[in-house]
C-alpha cells in the first residue's frame, strides 16, 4: 500500500512556488540586532528573493512538486 506523501508544514509557510516554477522565500538578518544596519540594508533585506538553483532539489522534495 502506497502512502501520499506529505508537504513539509515548515516549508509552505516560508516558501511561495510561482507559475514560472521559480520559488520565492523572504530574506534572513531582520529579527534582531539591526539597529547598527543603514536604512538601505534594511530596506532591501525586506524584499522577497528567488530560491537559488542549488538549493532548488532540497525545495522541491519540502513541497512535492
Amino acid at each position: 500500500m502506497a502512502y501520499k506523501q506529505k508537504t513539509h508544514s515548515g516549508a509552505k509557510k516560508r516558501f511561495q512556488v510561482l507559475a514560472s516554477g521559480k520559488v520565492k522565500r523572504k530574506q534572513t538578518r531582520m529579527r534582531h540586532l539591526n539597529s547598527h544596519m543603514k536604512s538601505k540594508v534594511k530596506r532591501h533585506l525586506g524584499d522577497m528573493i528567488y530560491v537559488d538553483d542549488a538549493n532548488m532539489l532540497q525545495i522541491r522534495r519540502c513541497l512535492n512538486f
